[in-house]
C-alpha cells in the first residue's frame, strides 16, 4: 500500500505533536520565570562581594524599589537596618563562608520610603563544577505578622507578670492583715510567733493571736482553715475575730469554740460549707504556785506540746475536739496544765508535721516533732521558735503548706555569781 500525499512520512501526528511539546516547553519556562519573579517569598542573588545581580519581583515591591535601583549597584548588606550590617559583616557572612549555608536568621530591611521591613533571611553559596563558589543565593521571607505575633506575645506576657506581681502583692497585704502585727508582751511570760508563707501567690489559712481579757487572763487560738485564697481569707478573718469577741463576751474555752462553731456553720451552708480547726486557750498567772495555770480546748487541731523545765516533752490532747463548722452540734472538751517556771508551751499548725521529707512518700510526722522538742526541752519561747525556723527551712520544698508557730513560755530562774 503506496502512502497518500495527505500522509507525512513516519505517520500523520508527529507535527501535532511536535506543536505540543514546545508549547509545553514554553508553559515551563514561562511558569519557572513567573514563580521566580512572583513568588510568595523574595529571592536575590548576588556576586560574591554582595552586589546584587537578581531580585525578583516580590521582593523589589515589599521595598518600593525599581529593579536598575539595585541591580549591579546595592549590596545586600546596604539593604539592612545599621544594627543588620554589624550583623552581618560580623555573624551572617563569616558563617555563610564557612558553611556554605545559613537558614531562618533574623534582620530588618530598609524599604524605599524609610520603613521598616522585619524579614528571616536563608542564603546559600552556589559553587561551579570545580568546587569554587560562584554567587549567594538568598530567599527573604517576610517576617511582618510573625514580629506582631511575637510582640503580641512579649506584651501579654509582661501583662501577666504585671498581675502577677499585683496579685502578690495584694496576697501579701492581705496575708499580713490576718496576722497580728506583733505579739503584745504578756507579764511573767516569754513569748515568740513565727508564721512561714508557702506561696507568694495565695493567701493561706493559718492563723494566730494572743490578746489580754479581764482580771490578768490572756487569750490566746492557734487555727487553719479549709483551703487558700481568697475564701480561705475570709473565713481566716471570721474565725479570727469572731474567736476574740466570744473569748470577751465568755472566755471559757469550750464556750469560744461552741460561738465560733455557730457562727461558720451558719455562715457556710449548702455546696460549700467551710471549716477550720482550732485550739484555744486561757493564760492565768497562778499567783499561790507561781507560774501559770493554761486551760485548753481543742476543734480538730493539732495538739500543743508542753517542754518541761526537766527535759521532758509531751502532747496534751484535747479528746473529743471535732473541726469547728462542720457539725451544727459539734462537742469541744478541756484539758488543763500548769506552766511551772522553764516549762514551754509550743502551738503549731499542721504544715509543720504533714511536709514532705527527703524519703520518698515520707511526711514529717508527728513522732518526728516531738523527738525534735525533747532535743530542745529545756528552752525558751525565743529559742524553740528558732530551732523550729531552722528545721522549717531545711524541709525546702517539701514544706508545700503554710506553717504557724505560736510558743509561750514562764522564764525560769537565773542564778547570779558573787558580785
Amino acid at each position: 500500500m503506496c502512502a497518500t500525499g495527505d500522509d507525512p512520512p513516519g505517520g500523520g501526528n508527529s507535527g501535532s505533536e511536535a506543536d505540543a511539546d514546545a508549547r509545553f516547553s514554553a508553559l515551563l519556562e514561562d511558569s519557572a520565570e513567573d514563580l521566580y519573579e512572583n513568588a510568595p517569598c523574595g529571592y536575590l542573588s548576588t556576586l560574591l562581594d554582595g552586589r546584587i545581580a537578581k531580585v525578583n519581583r516580590t521582593l523589589l515591591k515589599w521595598l518600593g524599589h525599581e529593579r536598575e535601583d539595585l541591580v549591579g549597584r546595592e549590596r545586600f548588606s546596604d539593604l539592612l537596618t545599621v544594627g543588620g550590617r554589624i550583623y552581618h559583616e560580623t555573624h551572617f557572612a563569616p558563617l555563610l563562608r564557612m558553611q556554605g549555608e545559613v537558614s531562618g536568621v533574623a534582620f530588618e530591611l530598609r524599604t524605599a520610603d524609610g520603613d521598616r521591613l522585619p524579614v528571616l533571611v536563608t542564603s546559600t553559596v552556589k559553587k561551579g563544577s570545580d568546587g569554587e563558589p560562584l554567587l549567594i543565593r538568598t530567599t527573604v521571607f517576610d517576617a511582618r505578622d510573625r514580629r506582631a505575633y511575637e510582640q503580641e506575645l512579649l506584651r501579654a506576657r509582661q501583662e501577666a507578670e504585671l498581675e502577677r506581681a499585683r496579685l502578690h502583692r495584694l496576697a501579701t497585704t492581705l496575708q499580713r492583715t490576718l496576722l497580728p502585727p506583733a505579739l503584745l508582751p504578756v507579764p511573767g511570760l516569754d513569748v515568740a510567733a513565727y508564721y512561714h508563707i508557702a506561696s507568694t501567690d495565695e493567701v493561706g489559712g493559718d492563723f494566730y493571736d494572743l490578746f489580754p481579757l479581764a482580771d490578768g487572763t490572756w487569750g490566746l487560738f492557734m487555727g487553719d482553715v479549709c483551703g487558700k485564697g481568697a475564701a480561705a481569707a475570709a473565713l481566716t478573718s471570721l474565725a479570727r475575730y469572731t474567736l476574740r469577741a466570744a473569748a470577751v463576751y465568755d472566755p471559757d474555752p469550750v464556750a469560744v469554740l461552741t460561738n465560733l462553731n455557730t457562727v461558720l456553720n451558719h455562715e457556710y451552708q449548702g455546696e460549700d460549707p467551710r471549716f477550720c480547726t482550732v485550739i484555744f486557750g486561757l493564760l492565768t498567772p497562778d499567783s499561790v504556785n507561781g507560774g501559770f495555770r493554761v486551760v485548753l480546748a481543742g476543734g480538730g487541731h493539732p495538739p500543743a506540746v508542753l517542754l518541761r523545765a526537766d527535759g521532758g516533752a509531751e502532747y496534751l490532747p484535747t479528746p473529743g475536739g471535732q473541726l469547728v463548722g462542720v457539725l451544727a452540734d459539734a462537742h469541744f472538751s478541756t484539758t488543763t496544765v500548769h506552766l511551772d517556771l522553764g516549762d514551754t508551751l509550743l502551738l503549731y499548725t499542721d504544715g509543720l508535721t504533714e511536709a514532705h521529707t527527703a524519703l520518698a512518700g515520707e511526711r514529717y510526722g508527728d513522732e518526728a516533732l516531738l523527738d525534735f522538742t525533747r532535743a530542745l526541752a529545756p528552752t525558751t519561747a525565743r529559742a524553740a521558735i528558732t530551732a523550729l525556723t531552722g528545721l522549717l527551712d531545711s524541709l525546702g520544698e517539701g514544706l508545700d503548706d503554710d506553717s504557724a508557730l505560736l510558743a509561750i513560755s514562764v522564764p525560769a530562774p537565773t542564778s547570779e555569781g558573787p558580785q
